[in-house]
């Protein structure tokens, strides 16, 4: 399945799979998109699948918010377990 993603304000909706052929695409796209908006909303509903690319991909867009002190939220179905993979990265 493509990955597909669309914003809305600062909500970007992600839907299909995040892995190692879209991860680099996912990461550019909200990257470019986030300079725009004062927070960042990252809406995964409907995405049915995310590697370690795609985690990796993640981390980075959340290190590149913390450090311009831009707020990040991520939201829909599987959001606790991308939350805590985020906050055990920056804890370590």
């Amino acid at each position: 399945m493509a990955l597909k993603i669309t914003q809305n304000k600062e909500i970007f909706s992600v839907s299909g799979i995040i892995n190692a052929i879209t991860a680099a695409n996912f990461k550019k796209h909200i990257s470019l998109g986030m300079k725009d908006v004062e927070e960042l909303v990252i809406d995964i509903e409907h995405v049915t699948e995310i590697d370690s690319s795609g985690m990796k991909a993640m981390r980075s867009l959340y290190a590149d918010c913390m450090a311009i002190n831009k707020r990040v939220y991520i939201v829909g179905t599987g959001c606790k377990e991308v939350y805590d993979d985020l906050y055990v990265s920056n804890v370590a």
